[in-house]
């Protein structure tokens, strides 16, 4: 294999994909938006990479230039927000996700980059009606009034179109909600399993369950694709999702002083949910977690997606344990300065 090019490499998969492919002796070159930063590229190079590129997605010179010489490309850059300053910023995490797929995917036509593995979403895909109505890679959504899920959306949309266009040879992994591992700032995510810690949930919880894999295991499946000769989505998720109520008693279990919630919030206050969540947040210095539009959106569903095709084609596993991936991430909240 040639010279690797890993994008948004100071993110939560980032990070840990290029700690893997450094450990296995992987000739790297990785980008960030700016490679002047050493809160960005600090802990990059503490890892022994050298080859760390500014790259803003959306400039597709700049990602032209990156990807000269490039065999393979893993592009992993994203803005991954729920809850945003508002309509401004939402919009532009779309552009950024849909240009950004333009610009990764017209850069590696122009420089004869043999493989592009693009890191997508399960929210890609539409919610279940019971936990056991598994939604499959053939599956997409139709409800896009989440800026998050409609940007990556449709720039996984937009990737295929172009890389069918452009003989461009492309594999998406469409990972879970990402838990464990390292990361130097946190995610949509850890935001959830910081709020929870911190008690936003004690007033009332909720039903459903969060979409769960542990970033190692998003590593392996990323490198999977990357390797074998395959086509395709691949989804990446553990075998069963943890309900909210379980994520609380997993936190009991590891030592957090957590009270159980009062009650299950019953579907008719839903649309209050937004406004209680923003006040308890700054009540007990909590991100907040949920929009009106996300609310309405899981009301009566569920994040339900099957991972058999990435078990039967990739040799897949999810590997590491909720309980583990949970413990991790209080670990690393703990470390940043979160918890």
């Amino acid at each position: 294999m040639g010279k690797v090019l890993v994008t948004g490499a100071n993110g939560h998969v980032g990070f840990n994909l290029v700690e893997e492919l450094v450990r296995r002796g992987a000739d790297l070159r990785v980008s960030v938006r700016d490679a002047k930063d050493p809160a960005k590229t600090g802990p990059l190079r503490a890892l022994g990479v050298k080859d760390i590129v500014t790259l803003d997605v959306q400039d597709a010179d700049a990602f032209r230039a990156a990807t000269e010489g490039i065999d393979l490309l893993y592009h992993v850059a994203a803005t991954y927000r729920y809850v945003t300053s508002g309509p401004g910023a939402d919009e532009q995490m779309v552009r950024d996700a849909v240009e950004g797929a333009i610009a990764a995917i017209r850069a590696a036509a122009a420089s004869n980059v043999r493989k592009v593995v693009m890191t997508s979403s399960t929210v890609t895909l539409p919610l279940g009606t019971s936990p056991e109505d598994k939604k499959t890679e053939i599956d997409w959504t139709e409800d896009l009034s989440v800026a998050y899920i409609r940007a990556k959306t449709l720039a996984e949309k937009r990737a295929w179109d172009l890389a069918e266009e452009l003989g461009v040879n492309m594999v998406a992994v469409l990972p879970a909600g990402i838990f464990g591992g390292t990361f130097h700032k946190p995610t949509q995510s850890t935001d959830f399993v910081e709020a929870i810690a911190k008690g936003a949930l004690r007033m009332g919880s909720f039903e459903g369950v969060m979409p769960f894999v542990d970033v190692r295991d998003v590593v392996d499946g990323h490198i999977r694709a990357a390797e074998q000769d395959v086509s395709g989505r691949f989804i990446l998720c553990n075998d069963r999702f943890p309900s909210f109520d379980e994520i609380i008693d997993i936190l009991r279990g590891q030592g957090l002083k957590l009270g159980r919630p009062l009650m299950t919030v019953p579907q008719f206050m839903y649309p209050m949910a937004p406004a209680m969540n923003r006040m308890i947040s700054r009540m007990i210095g909590a991100p907040p977690l949920i929009t009106p539009e996300f609310v309405a959106m899981n009301k009566g569903r569920y994040f339900a997606s099957s991972n058999q095709r990435a078990k039967d084609v990739l040799g897949w596993q999810p590997t590491i344990s909720t309980e583990d991936s949970i413990r991790d991430t209080v670990a690393e909240l703990r470390r940043i300065g979160r918890l």
